[in-house]
């Protein structure tokens, strides 16, 4: 049985399928991890969400912004934008269903055995691996409360509060959880969020860098899966946090790696026929 995770798909299906051919994989016995944006920018979000439906015993995704926005606009809580290919999902006979998986997705997901953890964006420097699975576990209990996720899905967009505080409550804890673990990719070394630069590494404004980068970040310990950072091209200085958006979406490759061996296949095949 092998594990692979694969970064951003943002509905670009045909590279997935042919990194999935390319290592054999066996849906009966192995393993896909997502670092989520499983949807938006690309040709095939629809057809993205149904194959993954489809082989759901096998998959285990985290939530992404892009995600998070979807599902936003199908609760009527946002629009959609210009560039988001996310109408078919949202026409689509089928898509109570699809998003109802969605809900289902943690914002975290932890491998103790193997001393991996996965994510979207990152793990802030102040949190533990612990804080972060105990902040991962309040969004997921929202999510599927119905009582609570419009509520949410209301107030999820914004860029304040910058930084965690324990005393936080509502919709405000809420949404920094939100963009530490969807959105991130600067931070100060006590976690204070710059969510307005987006370019590689070098471009950190003064006080801020990237979030792996912080020497006495309290999740050093664990190997860290994320996607979200397309400019850094799957090259990250720190040995034990794993960038895996490589900008398929946007002309680059899409890659696929293996948990356990920490092999790397990119494929740079066009997002859809």
């Amino acid at each position: 049985m092998a594990t692979y995770a694969v970064g951003d798909v943002q509905g670009c299906l045909e590279p997935l399928k042919c990194l999935l051919d390319r290592v054999q994989f066996d849906s009966s016995q192995d393993k896909l991890w997502l670092v989520g944006d499983l949807v938006n920018r690309g040709p095939q979000s629809l057809e993205t969400l149904r194959f993954l439906y489809a082989m759901r015993d096998s998959v285990i995704s985290v939530l992404g912004n892009h995600d998070l926005h979807l599902l936003a606009i199908a609760n009527h809580t946002a629009r959609l934008k210009k560039k988001d290919t996310l109408r078919e999902v949202l026409n689509a006979p089928d898509c109570a269903d699809l998003l109802f998986l969605l809900r289902q997705l943690p914002l975290m997901h932890h491998d103790a055995e193997r001393k991996i953890s996965m994510v979207h964006a990152g793990i802030p420097p102040q949190w533990s691996i612990q804080d972060a699975l105990a902040r991962a576990e309040e969004m997921h209990l929202v999510l599927r409360d119905d009582s609570l996720f419009l509520p949410y899905l209301d107030g999820m967009y914004g860029d304040h509060p910058t930084v965690w505080n324990d005393q936080l409550h509502g919709i405000e804890r809420l949404r920094v959880i939100t963009n530490y673990f969807t959105r991130m990719r600067f931070c100060s070394a006590d976690g204070e969020l710059d969510l307005d630069t987006k370019e590689g590494i070098n471009s950190a404004p003064k006080g801020f860098a990237p979030w792996f980068s912080h020497p006495q970040r309290l999740a050093r310990n664990d190997t860290i899966l994320f996607g979200h950072w397309a400019a850094l091209e799957g090259r990250c200085p720190v040995p034990n946090a794993i960038a895996l958006d490589t900008g398929c979406v946007w002309g680059g490759k899409m890659s696929l790696y293996n948990v356990d061996t920490r092999h790397f296949e990119r494929c740079d095949c066009p997002p859809a026929k």
